[in-house]
């Protein structure tokens, strides 16, 4: 028996209110970031970003205990804006969930051979996803305002979440997709899941981080260090 025309049209509405509420989050990251976001490419990039306290580089995954191919990307960017007197310190936010893997120190070591000072790198070991990290950088370390780091894919989201978490941020993405074409793409697809999942986190839950405290001073202590 073929289905009615009034519940063809029945499932034709459901299913575009399905899209609607899918495509929801993305649209509430990308209006929420715009103007608050630049790609860390070609000369003079970093002219367009204006000056923050820290850079909040968010891990990405490491390979035999160094970052990965777009964790580094994203560490050349933050050095970039220490270099350029953007930043006056950086906040390296990732996972030490395991004695065994530990992205900050990885970060840390990475940024300290390209010359950027350890007094001003600050380290966050409970930086497990994007929104912990937000939090985080306000609520435990203190932080009014950041540059978050990460490739332009994730900038709208990670720039929201920030955002939302009470900082004064903008964001500067490494263009992967010319280095990492068919990568970017799979990571830029699941965002529109990682979005939703935001969304949820930070504007219907209020979630708390994993690991919601102690207050630390380190970020403070690196902010008054005369840069070298």
């Amino acid at each position: 028996m073929r289905p009615s025309r009034k519940a063809l049209r029945r499932a034709y509405q459901g299913l575009v209110l399905l899209s609607v509420l899918a495509l929801a989050p993305m649209t509430w990251a990308w209006l929420s970031s715009s103007g608050h976001r630049v790609t860390a490419e070609g000369a003079g990039w970093t002219a367009r970003v204006p000056p923050a306290q820290a850079a909040l580089v968010l891990g990405a995954g490491l390979y035999a205990g160094r970052p990965s191919p777009m964790l580094a990307r994203r560490l050349d960017v933050a050095a970039e804006l220490y270099h350029a007197g953007k930043v006056r310190a950086l906040l390296l936010s990732g996972d030490n969930s395991r004695k065994e893997y530990d992205e900050p120190t990885a970060m840390r070591d990475y940024l300290r051979d390209r010359g950027v000072p350890e007094a001003a790198m600050v380290l966050d070991y409970a930086g497990f996803d994007t929104w912990d990290s937000c939090v985080r950088a306000r609520q435990v370390f203190g932080a009014r305002s950041v540059t978050v780091v990460t490739q332009e894919f994730h900038v709208p989201r990670a720039v929201t979440l920030c955002r939302t978490a009470g900082l004064e941020t903008f964001g500067a993405g490494d263009d992967s997709s010319r280095r990492w074409a068919g990568v970017t793409y799979v990571y830029a697809a699941r965002e529109l899941f990682a979005t939703a999942k935001a969304f949820a986190d930070a504007k219907v839950l209020d979630a708390d981080p994993v690991f919601p405290g102690p207050r630390e001073t380190s970020l403070a202590r690196a902010l008054t260090e005369p840069r070298p």
